[in-house]
Order: C-alpha cells, then sequence, then structure tokens
C-alpha cells in the first residue's frame, strides 16, 4: 500500500510540476520539482530494503544526480551559469545509469548488438546537426552531453533482450523518454522554442526515471543481480 501511495504521489508531483511550468508559476515549480527524484528514492529502498546489491547504489547516486540537475535547472534564468551546471548533473546521472545497465549486461551475458547502435547514432548525429549552428558557447557541452546519453540508450536497448523481458522493456522504455525529454528540452532551448514544450519535456522526464526505477526494483528483485 505505501508502494502504491508514493507512486500516486509522485504522479500528482509531477502533474503540479507541469502545471506549473505552463502557467509560469515559479513558487509552484520551486515547491514540487524538487519533490520528484526524493519520492523515487523512498520508492527504491521500499521495494529493494531487505535486498543487498550493488546495483542499488548506482540508481541512488544517478537519482541524486538528477535531482541535483532538477534544481540548478530551476534558476537558470536568474544565473544562466546553472544551465551547465545542471547539464553537468544530468551527465553524471547518465554515467551512473550507463554503469548500471553494463553491470546488468554483464551478469546477463549479453553480447553487444551492433544493430543497436546504428539507430541511435543515426539520431544522435542529425540532432547535433540541428542544434550545432545554434549552440555558440554551449557547443562542446551539449556534444559531449549527447554522446553519454546515447550510449546509455544504447546499453539501455540491450535491457530488452535481458531473461526477464518485461523488467528489460520498462528499463528500455525509460532510456528512450529520457533521450526524448532531453531533445525535446534542447529543441526548445537552442532551436526554436515551441508550445508545450515544458510539459512535454517534463511529462517525458518523469515517465522515463518512474520507468527506469521500477525496472530497476523488479531486476534488483527477481535475484538476478549480484
Amino acid at each position: 500500500m505505501k508502494k502504491q501511495s508514493l507512486i500516486i504521489f509522485f504522479f500528482l508531483v509531477l502533474l503540479v510540476d507541469i502545471i506549473a511550468v505552463e502557467t509560469g508559476n515559479a513558487l509552484l515549480q520551486y515547491l514540487s520539482k524538487p519533490l520528484l527524484m526524493p519520492v523515487l528514492v523512498l520508492f527504491l529502498v521500499f521495494n529493494t530494503s531487505a535486498i543487498t546489491s550493488s546495483f542499488k547504489k548506482w540508481i541512488a547516486a544517478a537519482l541524486f544526480f538528477s535531482w541535483s540537475g532538477d534544481v540548478l535547472l530551476m534558476f537558470q534564468d536568474n544565473i544562466p551559469d546553472f544551465f551547465l551546471f545542471g547539464l553537468s548533473a544530468f551527465l553524471l546521472a547518465h554515467i551512473c545509469y550507463i554503469i548500471f545497465f553494463h553491470n546488468i549486461r554483464r551478469t546477463e551475458g549479453l553480447k553487444g548488438k551492433p544493430g543497436l547502435f546504428l539507430p541511435v547514432a543515426a539520431y544522435y548525429t542529425g540532432l547535433i546537426l540541428l542544434l550545432f549552428p545554434h549552440l555558440g558557447e554551449m557547443k562542446m557541452p551539449v556534444v559531449i552531453y549527447g554522446l553519454i546519453i546515447s550510449f546509455m540508450l544504447v546499453l539501455a536497448l540491450h535491457m530488452a533482450f535481458i531473461r526477464n523481458r518485461e523488467t528489460g522493456k520498462l528499463l528500455a522504455a525509460g532510456a528512450l523518454l529520457f533521450v526524448i525529454s532531453d531533445s525535446v528540452l534542447a529543441v526548445n532551448k537552442f532551436y526554436h522554442p515551441f508550445e508545450m514544450a515544458g510539459a512535454v519535456t517534463m511529462l517525458t522526464y518523469g515517465l522515463a526515471q518512474y520507468l527506469i526505477i521500477k525496472g530497476a526494483c523488479l531486476y534488483i528483485r527477481s535475484g538476478y543481480q549480484k
């Protein structure tokens, strides 16, 4: 019951934050957005408290850096450098997810699937070509961030082939939504602002984190972890 209540609360907070973004209510956003990742941390704890797993520290670290990025990005309009700081925090979150997915791949004995690299590489290349002329001083940070999140996505797509396919699909879907969220944010910020971009960014981001954490909990509880 406690776990279900946490998820209901998470999506209520996410809805409030989306409304705050779309209505320009900064105070409401300051109250709601910083709550999202801590709720998922509690969900992780309640679902895996009785299980010892080295995987949990990477998920917890990813959520911490995501929370840091959430908070920093809230202040980017007043302090422009906070966008770069927020980007750096999310880059660290993705590195933690990379380690988590790599450890699963190693535990499962999955070999690399070159076919998964091609569509991700094509998407990354296309997006960078679209954004590059508009990035200014952010060219290198955005290129590096794009490489890291693309590598995270490739590893996550491998999760669709683990023994527990349903869990693997949750992880892969979450990573894909994360890339969509970051892509929408980047296009809106650097290429061309568009209506509802903030809502789409937050909805896909919230769903992405939820699916990854739900999948991680299921995997850790499945008994395959080390």
